[in-house]
This record gives structure tokens, C-alpha cells and sequence, in this order.
């Protein structure tokens, strides 16, 4: 586990501080909710206080509790995902203004 402390900004402004690293996992010492992440992870901002790393769409794989601590897993959505997620919409939205059940 590296000894960096890292903050995460999310897009409503809204920061979550003093977090640990172990792989993928930040770890939080205080209660972390999936309701804080729902669409509020385009963009994010990750510091370790050094370096910013700004990721344009991120979304959350879990958050686990463990003891007293809370570890989640944030990741990056690829270009190929928006892409199929947008066209994904627009076929649903055309489907509904055509008075088509999909």
C-alpha cells in the first residue's frame, strides 16, 4: 500500500479526502455511499497532492466495508462505451417517439 493520501473531487464540487491506495481500492476512514458517486463522475478529479489526474467519465464498481474502513474502486468509461451508450439512447428515443415497443 503506498503512503500517499489522495482526494477525490467529484463534478458537483463535492471532495472526498485523506484517502489510502491498496491497487484500485481507495480507501476511506469515513462512510462512503454509492448515492455520493450517481451522476457525479463526469468529470472527476483524482490529487495526491503532487498531480492531478482529471478522468472525463468515471463511474463506481463497489464500495465494501471492511471493519471501519470503506474501499471502493472507481473506473474509467472507454470512448467504444459512451459511444454505444449514446447510440443506445437515441435508439430508445426514436423507438419512443415512433410509438415503437423495443
Amino acid at each position: 500500500m503506498e503512503n500517499k493520501i489522495y482526494s477525490i473531487t467529484l463534478s458537483d464540487g463535492s471532495v472526498i479526502e485523506n484517502l489510502k491506495l491498496n491497487g484500485n481500492n481507495f480507501i476511506s476512514e469515513v462512510p462512503v455511499s454509492s448515492e455520493s458517486f450517481a451522476d457525479n463522475c463526469s468529470p472527476v478529479i483524482i490529487s495526491d497532492g503532487e498531480t492531478e489526474e482529471v478522468h472525463a467519465n468515471m463511474e463506481l464498481v463497489q464500495i465494501t466495508e471492511m471493519g471501519d474502513q470503506y474501499w471502493f474502486v472507481l473506473r474509467d468509461i472507454s470512448e467504444a462505451e459512451m459511444e454505444k451508450i449514446k447510440m443506445q439512447s437515441d435508439i430508445e428515443y426514436i423507438a419512443m417517439m415512433a410509438g415503437v415497443e423495443l
